[in-house]
């Protein structure tokens, strides 16, 4: 089974037991989440359903495996001859799931 479900402002591509980073969610380690908007479904009989803009009655449920943080990024401004500089860095917060289940 495969499906492509919105996560806020994101597509995801997941299949049961498929481990993904998500944008952070306000949930504890353990939780379950779950995804409504599913856009296209594949079943294991092969045949497809996409939705329009959504499959009805189709559902993605997910595990929290706990909260992680990217890499830091530099951003570094610069003028030339001006002696302007300036450094900045950021750090993203995502979420680690695991897919459970596919319903549709």
């Amino acid at each position: 089974m495969y499906a492509v479900v919105r996560d806020r402002s994101r597509c995801l591509s997941l299949e049961p037991g498929q481990e993904v980073w998500v944008d952070l969610l306000e949930v504890q380690p353990g939780a379950e989440v779950t995804f409504d908007e599913v856009q296209l479904l594949k079943r294991q009989d092969g045949s497809v359903a996409v939705g329009a803009p959504t499959v009805k009655g189709a559902k993605v449920l997910a595990e929290v495996l706990g909260h992680v943080r990217d890499e830091k990024i530099r951003v570094f401004f610069y003028r030339r001859r001006k002696s302007s500089r300036k450094q900045r860095g950021h750090r993203q917060s995502y979420t680690r799931i695991r897919v459970k289940e596919i319903r549709g």
